[in-house]
């Protein structure tokens, strides 16, 4: 998910060529995905950690539960499926992490860029959803980091506008509402193309609040390439049965950061039960899960630290 990033739902390409999208979106900065999802990969059940279990605060130990808010519009990272339970890598984490720490995840589907102001006003203890971890965000909430990513540039397979993805200057580019790649269309890529004389990306992008959308205006042609997460872009070729293609390089790799309240001390904890199942191998084997290994790093730290 770069600054937070949407997420994608599952694809299906129908026979009449129509794409159902159902998916999560946010944040930018996201390494390429290495392999297509594995629903043959074992993961051991998890054991709680009483240490870790120790440094929960007191109402959420009472509770039994860590309330986790996710936009799963985002696949393979957080998305929908067709039973319309919500999966993906980072439901499958949020879900080992509560038991580390001896409690159970309630995942809940939110807006993302709702999702933040709704961990600060305390309607959720938690939140994984493809948000990279920045400077700008950890002033006001606190981001234990989990997996790398970047951005990802799609087009329709063949490319037939020609598109250079290192210049996006006119084209139609889609990007989802709030996430990183939005900020680079306005911020980055839109002031260098009036810099050097070229026409900007129209509405500094055409803007989605679901992922699964972005990669429908692509998919229709209403826009000519979208800006996404890699692993997200990796998921939604391999959905569309190659129907769309990457072009260029993934660019601004950054870290992802599970959100929690700042100055919690249920931030410590977090990144004890991550750190931990980075130690036992459960990390490795929902990453593998779901294809995306090649985002995995082997320290999580509070904040960069």
């Amino acid at each position: 998910m770069t600054v937070r990033t949407p997420r994608l739902i599952a694809l299906t390409v129908l026979a009449t060529g129509s794409l159902l999208l159902t998916a999560c979106g946010s944040s930018s900065s996201s390494s390429s995905s290495s392999g297509a999802p594995s629903a043959s990969a074992t993961i051991k059940d998890v054991t709680a950690d009483s240490a870790l279990a120790a440094l929960v605060p007191a109402d959420v130990k009472s509770s039994g539960k860590l309330i986790v808010a996710t936009d799963a519009s985002y696949a393979p990272n957080e998305f929908t499926d067709a039973k319309g339970t919500i999966v993906g890598m980072d439901v499958d984490l949020a879900g080992a992490i509560a038991k580390k720490l001896g409690l159970s995840a309630d995942v809940q589907n939110a807006k993302f860029d709702g999702i933040i102001q709704g961990i600060v006003g305390k309607k959720y203890n938690m939140s994984l959803s493809s948000f990279t971890a920045t400077k700008e965000r950890e002033a006001t909430v606190d981001m234990v980091t989990y997996f790398s990513a970047g951005t990802g540039t799609a087009v329709k397979k063949g490319n037939p506008d020609k598109i250079d993805a290192t210049d996006l200057c006119g084209k139609k580019v889609a990007v989802q509402t709030g996430t990183t790649q939005a900020d680079a269309v306005k911020n980055t890529i839109n002031p260098a193309c009036t810099k050097a004389g070229k026409p900007t990306v129209p509405n500094n992008g055409d803007q989605f609040e679901l992922q699964t959308d972005v990669t429908q205006a692509l998919f229709s042609g209403r826009d000519q390439v979208m800006l996404a997460d890699s692993p997200v872009v990796d998921y939604a070729i391999q959905q569309t049965n190659g129907q769309l293609e990457k072009i260029g390089s993934v660019t601004d790799t950054a870290p992802y950061g599970v959100v929690l309240p700042k100055g919690s001390d249920l931030t410590k904890a977090v990144q004890g039960a991550i750190q931990a199942l980075m130690t036992d191998g459960t990390y490795k084997a929902i990453l593998e899960k779901w294809g995306v290994q090649a985002g995995a790093i082997d320290k999580s730290v509070i904040n960069g630290n």
